[in-house]
């Protein structure tokens, strides 16, 4: 059992990585490519991504069951056939939409490393907005709001006071990561969450189309220079990390998988300035530091606060 949980933590700390390079290729790919279509390549490659994922998960699932073919009482449907499952996807698919094209944006504007950071914002936020469902924060959810206003301080205001564009898009993409978040928790008991993943992938990947034909103008021999950021997060920040997260988690106390995963901000930084030489400021760094202790503490159980797992995707 020991040798498992190991496992798996290597498992998640593995997704950190993964996800916190993403932030690099996100940045390279926008000397090629608009955000919209990056969106669209990204999001349409995982979804595909996913599907051979869910068959393989099926045949587990159906092997376990062995025999028993008829669906118990009160159990969840977690086929494709679920009512719920499309309109889940769409609505997580709208969210994830909207937080990317903040995001992918923004990116443009600011570092790899400050925009890391800024986007796990949202670790703050989801227990915040879930305040209107009547879902409690404890005291160490105040106290990290209060440090990550601080962190966010040194990171995005000037000496000027005011906010740089590319932070305030990447602030933006946080509350609608956490408006994904949220509706993910809140469609996760019944529907199947790696198939209802792939669907919001793939309505997200419709969008940008739509929006990349209005708005943009793609051309093939620039598709094929960012060819190499785009299959990464299409196959590797998408299909790959997320399936990691799926087997890393569990038998992993909840609290701890979520720890680990957060040092996806970490890692972007880190990413930032061995692969873009982007070096952080004393001030930016500091921001930085009040940030993860504030997605620290955000994390941590508290016995007053119903918590809400927030799962990427």
């Amino acid at each position: 059992m020991k040798i498992r949980k190991i496992r798996n933590s290597f498992l998640l700390l593995l997704t950190a990585m993964i996800w916190g390079a993403a932030f690099v290729a996100q940045s390279v790919s926008m000397d090629y490519i608009g955000p919209f279509t990056f969106i669209c390549l990204r999001s349409i490659i995982g979804g595909c991504f996913l599907i051979p994922v869910i068959m393989v998960f099926d045949r587990i699932r159906m092997r376990g069951k062995k025999y028993n073919v008829v669906q118990a009482e009160g159990e969840v449907d977690l086929s494709w056939k679920n009512k719920q499952l499309l309109k889940s996807g769409i609505v997580c698919g709208i969210f994830l939409f909207l937080a990317n094209c903040f995001q992918q944006t923004g990116i443009q504007y600011t570092s790899v490393g400050k925009a890391g950071f800024i986007t796990t914002f949202y670790i703050i936020l989801v227990p915040l907005i879930g305040l209107f469902f009547k879902r409690y924060c404890g005291i160490l959810t105040w106290f990290g709001v209060v440090i990550a206003l601080a962190g966010l301080y040194f990171l995005c205001i000037t000496e000027k006071f005011t906010i740089e564009k590319g932070d305030a898009l990447i602030l933006a993409s946080a509350f609608f990561y956490a408006a994904q978040i949220l509706a993910i928790d809140h469609f996760n008991p019944f529907v199947d969450g790696v198939k209802m993943s792939c669907v919001q992938f793939l309505t997200g990947g419709v969008l940008a189309a739509v929006c990349m034909a209005l708005f943009e103008t793609p051309q093939i021999p620039m598709i094929l220079n960012a060819a190499g950021p785009i299959l990464y997060t299409g196959i590797m920040s998408t299909g790959v990390a997320y399936t990691l997260q799926i087997i890393g988690q569990k038998g992993l106390n909840p609290t701890v998988a979520a720890l680990i995963m957060s040092l996806e901000s970490v890692f972007s930084a880190l990413s930032g300035y061995l692969f873009l030489h982007q070096i952080l400021t004393v001030k930016e760094l500091t921001g930085c530091a009040l940030m993860f202790i504030a997605i620290i503490l955000a994390q941590l159980p508290d016995v007053r606060r119903k918590t809400v797992r927030c799962p990427e995707a």
